[in-house]
């Protein structure tokens, strides 16, 4: 029997509460598993019309796939949270955009005719595991010159962006932090992550507490403030604690579907995916990596950075942000890029953070149904991008 080409949609998106990954964090004591069991179990309760015997695949990714994030986490979780035994699932990575790339697959096989429903994203613990636990970087890498030693240290990375933009000056990327934790207050006071946020009981050295709110924020910051911090990477370097992301727990996921599934089940879909490209650049500056990625995904869906009307770029690093902005010719204050703030204020636990991106999109469009176009976009270790295109289906 031949295989359609079908419609992909977002049907919904959420996430837990970000925390700092440390002991005392908020999920400084519970496992990485369980925070994606706490996503799937939301997005079925919250959407009681998909049918768990329906859904096709479970796709979870997380950037150091051991310990509590290991043996193949998609298939675990699926079982953990309930889902019929029927369910498969995988573990995909690719770095900090694994959930990205979780919801690029699941997008690419319901628009192959291979699946009706699926569940995607992505989870990291950074508290359990900082990042490069267990990794052991091939020595030619270096030796041999494949890649500078810089391409190893993100911190670098983005110390390297300054070099290549000598006229992003590191003034200019602690304005945009500040102005992230501006809009990231604006936006939590007018209660725009209340379905977006799933609250998690988690445990802790004094017993049992809620977790409802992200602990990475700093409503507080002042520009004074961030011009007095170090420069941990380079000495007289620009890239600071303030003007970059932080180290994070958490999970985010969203249901995929397709338009059979949405007319048989009587879904309601947010957004359609238009189009999705991923993109390499030298690893030492992979901050680049949302412009060529972003380039390929507009060429494919047929549209033009214009036609966008909003856009959600993962900050790793403000320079990063700031140079995309650049090469694009996107003023500083247009109001389309991050509107509820990003990840210097939320944080970025890796391979969650691609679908925080989706979920913040899907709700934005809910709110104006006059934006038509959004883009979700971020960097990648080792010198990648990727970009998703979504339609509002409310437009």
């Amino acid at each position: 029997m031949a295989r359609e080409l079908q419609e992909c949609y977002l049907i919904d998106a959420c996430r837990t509460p970000f925390g700092r990954a440390r002991p005392d964090g908020i999920f400084g004591m519970t496992r990485a598993d369980d925070m994606v069991v706490h996503v799937i179990r939301a997005l079925m309760e919250r959407n009681p019309e998909v049918p768990k015997e329906k859904i096709d695949d479970n796709l979870w990714a997380a950037t150091t796939q051991m310990g509590d994030q290991g043996l193949t986490i998609g298939r675990t979780t699926a079982i953990l949270a309930g889902l019929p035994e029927t369910v498969p699932g995988c573990a995909l990575d690719r770095m900090c955009a694994g959930g990205m790339t979780s919801i690029a697959l699941g997008g690419s096989c319901i628009q192959a005719g291979d699946a009706d429903l699926i569940i995607a994203g992505g989870v990291e613990h950074m508290g359990h595991h900082p990042m490069g636990q267990g990794a052991d970087p091939n020595p030619r890498f270096i030796a041999e010159k494949i890649v500078d030693t810089s391409a190893l240290n993100m911190g670098m990375t983005a110390e390297n962006l300054h070099d290549m933009y000598p006229n992003i000056t590191k003034e200019e990327c602690d304005e945009y932090a500040l102005e992230c934790q501006k809009k990231a207050k604006n936006a939590l006071d007018a209660g725009k992550f209340e379905k977006i946020i799933v609250p998690m009981t988690a445990w802790s050295a004094n017993g049992w507490r809620v977790a409802a709110q992200d602990e990475q924020p700093r409503p507080e910051t002042t520009m004074e403030g961030l011009k007095s911090l170090r420069t941990p990477f380079r000495v007289k370097g620009r890239v600071t604690a303030g003007n970059s992301s932080g180290l994070n727990d958490g999970a985010a996921g969203a249901i995929l579907a397709s338009e059979k599934a949405v007319k048989e089940f009587g879904l309601k879909p947010r957004m359609r995916l238009l189009n999705y490209a991923f993109a390499g650049v030298k690893a030492e500056v992979m901050g680049l990596g949302p412009i060529p990625a972003t380039k390929k995904a507009l060429e494919r869906a047929g549209i033009k950075m214009d036609d966008l009307d909003v856009m959600e770029i993962n900050e790793a690093f403000a320079v990063q942000v700031v140079a995309f902005m650049q090469e694009f010719g996107i003023d500083k204050s247009d109001a389309r890029i991050n509107p509820w703030g990003g990840a210097i204020a939320f944080g970025h636990p890796l391979a969650s953070s691609g679908p925080r991106l989706m979920a913040h999109l899907a709700y934005e469009f809910e709110e104006n149904p006059k934006l038509k176009y959004g883009l979700a976009s971020m960097c990648v270790g080792l010198g990648q991008g990727g970009s998703l295109i979504w339609e509002n289906v409310k437009s």
